[in-house]
């Protein structure tokens, strides 16, 4: 399915944070922004939700945790028990204090690991994928902001985006 939007370029970080903010006031579709660095409060700016990423991270963090109680209770207590320095092998809880390395150690391995797989899958950055950069010149010096035309007169939005400072607005026919 194809679809028609527009592709404004800008040159300057905060003459296209000031484009974002008019085009939400005159309620235009911000469709993506790609930029050569991040921009600070873009996402606020383009009225994005808050990320979840961080409960998801303590999620894993917990289940990393989880882990390594079981693991170490298991293979330290159930499976293998071993007197190593004099100190028995009874039960978990004589011998968690030696434990808590181990289990800082998985917490933080699950949250980082599970973070990472979980940030591609969410950006949908599959390997092999084909990258999606509509122009190149946002990978090294210039600002892309690409707008929906949906109902909106082309004319007219053209307009619009090279009054906010937009130093080329293009229409492209987009392959969904």
């Amino acid at each position: 399915m194809a679809s028609k939007v527009i592709h404004a370029i800008y040159t300057d970080d905060d003459v296209l944070m000031q484009a974002v903010k008019d085009a939400r006031k005159a309620h235009y579709h911000i469709g993506e922004i790609y930029t050569p660095f991040p921009v600070h409060g873009l996402d606020k700016a383009m009225g994005l939700a808050p990320t979840r990423l961080a409960i998801t991270s303590f999620i894993y963090g917990i289940i990393g945790l989880a882990v390594s109680i079981v693991m170490m209770n298991y293979i330290m207590i159930e499976d293998w028990p071993q007197d190593i320095g004099g100190k028995p092998s009874f039960s978990y809880i004589q011998n968690m204090p030696a434990f808590v390395p181990v289990m800082f150690e998985l917490t933080v391995f699950f949250a980082a690991h599970l973070m990472v797989i979980t940030f591609y899958m969410r950006s949908k950055l599959w390997p092999f994928k084909k990258a999606e950069n509509p122009d190149v010149r946002t990978t090294d010096d210039h600002f892309l902001m690409e707008i929906d035309v949906e109902n909106h007169s082309v004319e007219e939005l053209s307009k619009f985006l090279q009054n906010t400072g937009a130093i080329e607005v293009n229409l492209i026919d987009k392959q969904e």
